[in-house]
């Protein structure tokens, strides 16, 4: 059985390692927003089909990943970074890591090759939940919440060791599920 501790935006939910729904499966979630309203966030280890170049074909910096945030409004981009000094507008949602702004000077800031792979995340879609439907999924055990994390994991290309590092990070009373098989009916 795991636990969760009070979630808040800016923290990581993990999802457990047999969560039965595939878009979730084995999902390390940005929280952007928890709040009485209900609850967002983008998925940062489940990378989509589509570089940014296939989605906007004004960049030329075509080969930047673009991640599958969630399965909600799954036509719209979104995007976090952690560069305030060369993006204007963005909403920090933790120590050094921020959310949208102004979205021009993202693509001009691709065009010019000033904007580096490692200091953004572009997602199609997002993770959302209405008022205490995640706080039901939590009393469920479906979540672990993290609250210590590296924006370097935020920002890691390396979607299939994410989910287990995070969960490795998490101490002792944790590391044991980062082994389960994904189908525990193969053990």
């Amino acid at each position: 059985m795991l636990s969760a501790i009070t979630p808040a935006a800016g923290r990581l939910l993990i999802s457990e390692p047999f969560m039965p729904d595939p878009n979730f499966k084995r999902s390390v979630i940005l929280l952007t927003e928890y709040s009485e309203g209900g609850a967002m966030g983008f998925i940062l280890n489940h990378q989509g089909e589509y570089l940014l170049g296939d989605i906007l074909p004004d960049v030329s910096y075509s080969e930047i990943p673009v991640y599958t945030g969630g399965p909600v409004a799954a036509n719209t981009l979104h995007y976090i970074h952690r560069c305030p000094d060369k993006i204007e507008g963005g909403v920090e949602i933790w120590d050094g890591i921020y959310w949208g702004g102004d979205f021009e000077q993202v693509k001009e800031l691709i065009n010019t090759y000033q904007l580096k792979e490692d200091e953004v995340k572009f997602f199609t879609g997002y993770s959302g939940w209405t008022p205490a439907q995640l706080d039901d999924e939590l009393r469920e055990d479906a979540w672990i919440v993290a609250n210590k994390f590296e924006a370097d994991t935020v920002f890691s290309n390396g979607e299939h060791n994410v989910w287990k590092e995070v969960v490795i990070s998490l101490g002792q009373r944790y590391a044991h599920i980062a082994n389960f098989p994904e189908n525990p009916l193969l053990n």
